[in-house]
């Protein structure tokens, strides 16, 4: 658990910053110009490359970075620059699209020349720094230093941007304070990541059990033959997708209009999420009527991805007052004998289990074809069972998703705790004491 109360005072006298955001800090404070914290560092591996590891500035701090992972590198590194540990790795371009400009690397090694690596003077607490200068990044506070389209920094500029910083012993002892209360933070983050992964896995061990196996605990129980389906009810049925639905494959993707075409929006896969239709970014494309009648989307229709994550599974509720289906989504319109809301959570446990993955030819990206849906096999309950587990996995489920967001509010929580603590210590609103 982290410590709601932290052992912080307001100091006893503050001046005027002259700095907006900023306001007031403690009186004893120095304000430094950079160019007396800092040292450029260019040094240039050149041909010997083949000696440094590859380091990366990401969200989580400068990282080592694997090539035989894969991913785009140039055909040498000669030009890379050397980073010691301590070091400071800036990115002062594309600084407000950038989501981390500032890391203090943990190894040696290289990075790209496009970077700014800097080395602190031995009279600053390089943990202090990072701590203020991760502050700063978050809120993009260095913006008024900005210049040209791409907001760069100029290392000028940088080098007479003004940092407020303590005496070195009350650096270090904000730093360790830190240090100690971000590892809390982020374990007590970890432990409730670990909760919400739990959450999920038993949402969908809920869902696995209930609908290859209905809510009666002392059914008779029979073997369905179907390795990812396992054992049944007894009263049961299996069928194949196309006796329990309209199987419909998407539109190939239509830039003009035809003559007497319609623009109309339209799912595909990047839409289909799994048990969730995603309508934040809908395209639109041309239809004739003929296609529109094809492949207009009714409310309960199941749509599920055809390439990618094959088999991921939602259901459109009317999210649009109109929408149709491009060549990248299968329309499954189940019939009148059967509930779609159980074929939904079915074709879900399906995809987890890897049902899908077995039947698709991967050599890059895998195709769910019509004909291969058409033919997967599936349990069939009585009418009556399908509303009966439908209606129960809506209302457990509802319960582990209030579970779950409740979690996710708490991370938030304990994010901006950390953020306001990390802001309050650095520019001296309250000191440890």
């Amino acid at each position: 658990m982290v410590e709601a109360k932290t052992k912080v005072k307001r100091y006893d006298t503050y001046k005027n910053s002259s700095v907006e955001w900023l306001g007031e800090i403690p009186e004893h404070w120095e304000v430094l110009a950079n160019k007396h914290i800092f040292s450029l560092k260019k040094n240039q591996v050149g041909k010997k490359s083949d000696d440094y590891d590859l380091l990366s500035l990401t969200l989580k701090g400068v990282v080592v970075r694997n090539l035989e992972n894969g991913g785009k590198f140039p055909a040498e590194f000669d030009t890379y620059q050397e980073v010691k540990k301590g070091d400071f790795v800036f990115c002062l371009f594309d600084v407000e699209e950038t989501p981390r400009c500032v890391g203090l690397s943990d190894f040696d090694g290289m990075i790209t020349g496009a970077y700014t690596v800097m080395e602190p003077n031995e009279n600053f607490d390089k943990r202090f720094l990072y701590h203020y200068y991760l502050n700063l990044d978050a809120d993009k506070r260095m913006k008024p230093l900005y210049t040209g389209l791409r907001n760069t920094i100029s290392k000028d500029n940088f080098f007479a941007f003004k940092t407020f910083v303590p005496p070195l012993k009350e650096q270090t002892k904000i730093a360790e304070f830190l240090d100690d209360k971000a590892t809390k933070i982020e374990d007590a983050i970890t432990i409730k990541k670990q909760q919400i992964n739990l959450l999920k896995e038993r949402k969908q061990i809920l869902i696995h059990k209930t609908v290859t196996q209905g809510l009666n605990p002392n059914v008779t129980l029979k073997d369905s033959g179907v390795e990812w389906i396992g054992e049944i009810p007894e009263g049961w049925e299996l069928k194949k997708v196309k006796h329990i639905a309209k199987v419909v494959l998407g539109k190939m993707l239509c830039n003009e209009d035809k003559g007497n075409y319609s623009l109309k929006p339209y799912l595909k896969s990047k839409n289909i999420q799994w048990l969730n239709v995603d309508i934040n970014s809908v395209d639109k494309m041309w239809f004739s009527q003929k296609e529109m009648n094809e492949y207009r989307l009714e409310k309960g229709d199941l749509v599920l991805s055809e390439g990618g994550e094959v088999g991921k599974t939602c259901i459109w509720n009317n999210e649009l007052k109109e929408c149709y289906i491009q060549n990248s989504a299968h329309k499954v319109t189940v019939y009148k004998d059967n509930i779609s809301e159980f074929y939904l959570n079915l074709f879900f446990v399906f995809g987890k289990a890897g049902a899908f993955d077995s039947i698709v030819n991967r050599v890059s990206i895998g195709h769910l074809t019509k004909d291969k849906l058409m033919n997967v096999v599936v349990v069939k309950p009585p009418l009556s069972e399908q509303k009966e587990i439908s209606t129960y996995i809506k209302s457990a489920s509802q319960k582990i998703e209030i579970a779950i967001s409740l979690k996710q509010q708490e991370i938030e929580k304990l994010k901006e705790y950390k953020s306001s603590l990390i802001n309050s210590l650095v520019t001296g609103k309250v000191k440890v004491c």
